[in-house]
């Protein structure tokens, strides 16, 4: 969407869709374009009724199976009744006339979204708070009975990890822009070692991190977990460990805590973390769990190796997109290292 003209002619089309499909609705309405949404374009509508969040699937042809708003839509819908935050879903609009591309539409919840796990300008205790909330918010997500809440066909149950591997292999090659040799060692070194153990099928978010939390605005409490595009049904220590990466990754690389010096800062060491959500699941650390991680790191590259292309094709979502996949190579280089380093 554009200013002028067009912006006044989608935004007469949602009117109109809003009220015959969000009850309680009242117009009229105002679209904002809303910051991050690297994936999704995202809009808050302030209307007469309240304001909503608007979630849209990108303008123009994108990856297979990528940008899955509908299944964000289904999630949220199912976790409704759970110990899992997550705001109120209305409705779907799989009607690609009436915005350009299919959206939902949901409660937008006044909070804080922050971006970098350093958490500049927050006290100790409340770092502390904030960390212990995103702990316990994941815990709770991977405790989730998919069968329980309707989700039981949300994925396919088993072999959840060698499905990552090749998804995002293959996500990988359909955007790569150049070669990147990190990648390519990782690409033949995961499917040669992956877990032994029979996977626990559990819910997982598959983008878990601080970014995609809406934080209460004055206390450490999770108010509702967001972009649930690559959720479905996998393994839960992999999921977990995605969120627990940022502790490998270096602050001005991207959100990372890599070799910051956490003592006094309320932020827990790694290691602190990984039992604290252990002891909440009743689950133990693998011996291997390094190799969660490392998949971990992989994903997140294939994922802004994605946004680079859309850069270059000029598809992408947010201005700082072509900055943003420059970063796909170095954060394969910290997974390829953890492999060497395990000789």
């Amino acid at each position: 969407m554009v200013g002028g003209k067009a912006r006044r002619m989608a935004e007469a089309e949602l009117e109109r869709w809003m009220t015959a499909h969000v009850p309680g609705y009242a117009g009229p309405l105002r679209l904002e374009r809303l910051s991050g949404g690297q994936s999704n374009p995202t809009w808050k509508i302030c209307a007469a009724s309240g304001d909503y969040v608007l979630r849209q699937k990108p303008l123009g042809d994108v990856l297979p199976s990528a940008h899955a708003v509908d299944r964000e839509f289904r999630v949220m819908r199912a976790l409704a009744d759970t110990d899992v935050p997550v705001p109120k879903v209305h409705a779907l609009c799989e009607d690609a006339s009436v915005m350009g591309a299919m959206f939902f539409v949901m409660d937008f919840l006044p909070g804080r979204v922050l971006f970098d796990p350093r958490l500049p300008g927050v006290e100790p205790v409340e770092r502390a708070g904030i960390f212990d909330a995103m702990n316990a918010t994941h815990a709770a997500i991977s405790l989730v009975d998919p069968d329980a809440v309707g989700l039981g066909d949300y994925g396919r149950p088993g072999g959840y990890v060698a499905r990552q591997v090749h998804r995002w292999t293959k996500q990988y090659r359909a955007s790569e822009t150049r070669k990147i040799e990190a990648m390519e060692g990782l690409i033949a070194w995961l499917p040669e070692n992956l877990p032994q153990r029979e996977e626990e099928v559990r819910l997982v978010h598959g983008d878990y991190r601080l970014d995609n939390l809406i934080l209460h605005l004055t206390e450490p409490r999770v108010l509702a977990v967001v972009d649930w595009e690559l959720s479905t049904l996998g393994c839960p220590y992999a999921d977990f460990a995605y969120n627990v990466m940022v502790w490998r990754i270096a602050p001005g690389l991207f959100r990372g805590l890599g070799g910051v010096d956490l003592a006094g800062t309320g932020i827990p060491q790694e290691a602190d973390y990984v039992d604290a959500w252990c002891s909440r699941t009743g689950r133990q650390r693998p011996d291997n769990f390094d190799f969660y991680v490392i998949l971990a790191l992989f994903r997140i590259a294939a994922i802004l190796q994605g946004i680079a292309k859309r850069a270059e094709d000029g598809t992408a979502s947010d201005p700082k997109a072509a900055e943003m996949g420059r970063t796909a190579g170095p954060l394969a280089e910290i997974a390829w290292d953890m492999v060497r380093a395990r000789g």
